[in-house]
């Protein structure tokens, strides 16, 4: 396991050559026709045919822009112009295969469609006129099939504006119907919600933004008053958005496709393709540069440089059922800016830090409050998401908090309190199954922090009100339930190395980590990071999570107050204070 030593990230040579380093290992594994990555044995609910396709195609969210930003490469070049040929020929034993209903292949067309748009001089110009036939002909399937009503709809917007201007058949009426379709996703202040599902996450940057963006380039001559209104939208936006960043550039983790990593700041990269600057240049060429280096330090590439599904390392707990081995390269997307020319003051500037930000953030829209505490910043939810039947729904949307640094843990299980990994939950034990925040009833972001009306079980309900500080957060919960059960109060996963020989009411081991348990109290911390959870009722405990559970660390101890609770009324407190001692390391 390993990461990539990425330097100064000034020039364009340096980024070129960052993307490059992180494709580069891919050659060996494309098929003999080339239109074919095989990158592991793991599945995903689709066929293997769009899982091929998808390994293929994803890498060109790269590519594109190194190509129109003037870089050359022989190699990918041959692979991708043999690769399209193939893949779209039905008399190739390499061919991509039939699309159906809400076919995963047309999700990576949008990427074919990217390189037609912005690098048509590798991907399209010299392909022979059976290869033009085919390649337009499949692309244009996406016209024939229903899509799912989320940012699915966009790849079809960019499939249709890639065969416009290549000159080939589109349908003008499914462009307008999807262009159409997407105001009924707006909800102001620069946000979306995803579709009918609702969600507001990662989706809303680096899939509708990112596509309205580039619709924004392409066609700001043909629509100017869209381009113009998506440019608009996404400079509101992008003032709320950097909030989910830190100082050292890290990114909160919250809700799904968490696997896609440096994708987290591409929102940034389509902004500098569609010439806006929601921020001056240095700035996002800061947060850019730091959030890279970020990434490249951690051990997500395998031993043969091949990006892994998982966060922080290589992880299959916290998959989604789309997650196949070449889903991860949708992080390629990052790199839009690349084909910013060389002249361009992008190139020119020196990294600016963050600029000067309030500590809080409310955000009604996205169903959040965030507050940056200096060196960690940290999302505070309601809970509000809808079951996507696609794994860890509770998880990564329905905790009271998110931070750059603690990062989340996932559940490998219901039965078992370390099983389930239950930081910043509070957890109810009955039965033997544990019962986290799962249906969340009413909801409200104040100017003070995040109230929410929620039910673990049937015959529970909770009304919980966090309220954010300097060092924390206070977390207010009424329950009423129509049984006794004991309940935890959970805080942030605090990384350890090492499980403690004793365990009694203290421990600790050589690299620093330490707990202790107390009556009203738990407390967990290593050299870098603290977690202290109180409360005037209730005993303290430390939950030793089980290994792989956290995305960012293998081994982690969740700080908790455990609380007995009786049939009918009652009010707990809970006061959770955190801290991040100073670099926190990579691992």
């Amino acid at each position: 396991m390993k990461g990539i030593r990425c330097g100064e990230l000034h020039t364009k040579k340096d980024f070129q050559e960052l993307m490059l380093s992180v494709l580069e290992p891919l050659k060996p594994h494309y098929s003999k026709g080339r239109a074919r990555l095989d990158l592991g044995v793991t599945a995903a609910h689709y066929d293997q045919g769009a899982v091929w396709m998808e390994a293929f195609s994803r890498p060109l969210w790269g590519l594109v822009p190194f190509w129109a930003g003037g870089g050359r490469d022989s190699g990918f070049e041959e692979i991708y112009q043999r690769g399209l040929s193939a893949g779209t020929d039905e008399n190739s034993p390499e061919y991509w295969g039939e699309c159906g209903s809400f076919d995963q292949r047309f999700v990576e067309m949008a990427a074919i469609s990217y390189g037609i748009l912005f690098a048509p001089q590798i991907v399209w110009d010299p392909l022979s006129e059976t290869e033009k036939e085919n390649l337009s002909r499949y692309l244009n399937k996406i016209n024939e099939h229903p899509l799912p009503v989320c940012n699915w709809i966009l790849f079809a917007v960019l499939v249709n504006i890639a065969m416009k201007k290549a000159g080939r058949p589109y349908s003008q009426r499914m462009l307008e119907e999807y262009l159409e379709g997407l105001e009924t996703f707006y909800l102001g202040e620069g946000w979306y919600q995803d579709g009918d599902s609702g969600q507001k996450d990662y989706y809303i940057s680096f899939a509708i933004h990112f596509y309205c963006l580039v619709y924004a380039k392409v066609m700001e001559k043909e629509d100017a008053g869209r381009s113009a209104l998506y440019k608009e939208r996404a400079m509101t936006f992008a003032r709320q958005f950097i909030y989910w960043f830190d100082e050292d550039g890290d990114a909160i983790p919250f809700g799904r496709s968490l696997t896609y990593r440096f994708s987290q700041v591409s929102f940034f990269g389509a902004c500098l393709l569609a010439g806006i600057e929601p921020f001056p240049i240095d700035v996002m060429k800061g947060l850019i540069a730091r959030h890279l280096r970020s990434w490249m330090e951690r051990p997500i590439f395998d031993r043969d440089g091949i990006l892994t599904i998982g966060y922080g390392y290589p992880n299959l707990i916290m998959a989604e059922r789309y997650n196949a081995p070449g889903s991860p390269y949708w992080a390629m997307k990052t790199f839009a800016f690349l084909m910013l020319p060389d002249e361009h003051p992008f190139w020119q500037a020196k990294e600016a830090p963050l600029p000067a930000l309030s500590p809080d953030c409310p955000m009604p829209q996205a169903d959040m409050f965030v507050r940056h505490y200096g060196n960690h910043t940290t999302a505070f939810v309601p809970g509000v998401y809808s079951p996507s039947g696609h794994g860890q729904t509770a998880a990564k949307y329905g905790k009271f908090a998110y931070d750059s640094k603690f990062s989340i843990s996932v559940a490998k299980s219901c039965f078992e309190l370390h099983e389930n990994a239950p930081d910043n939950m509070l957890a109810f034990v009955m039965d033997g199954y544990v019962y986290v925040r799962r249906i969340c009833m009413e909801s409200k972001i104040t100017d003070t922090g995040v109230f929410s009306k929620w039910s673990p079980a049937p015959g529970i309900i909770v009304e919980t009100m966090v309220t954010p500080n300097e060092k924390g957060h206070v977390r207010r919960h009424r329950i009423i339930s129509d049984r006794e059960c004991t309940v935890f109060d959970c805080g942030f996963a605090i990384r350890r190395e090492e499980i403690p020989d004793d365990r009694g009411t203290s421990g600790a081991c050589a690299t620093g980590f330490s707990f202790t348990e107390d009556k009203g109290w738990a407390q967990a911390g290593n050299r870098d990071s603290f977690c202290r959870v109180e409360a005037e009722q209730g005993t303290g405990q430390v939950i030793l999570a089980d290994p792989n559970t956290n995305l960012l660390y293998p081994k982690t101890a969740i700080p908790a107050v455990k609380y007995q609770i009786v049939k009918g009324e009652q009010e707990l407190v809970t006061i959770v204070t955190a801290d991040i001692k100073g670099d926190e390391g990579k691992l």
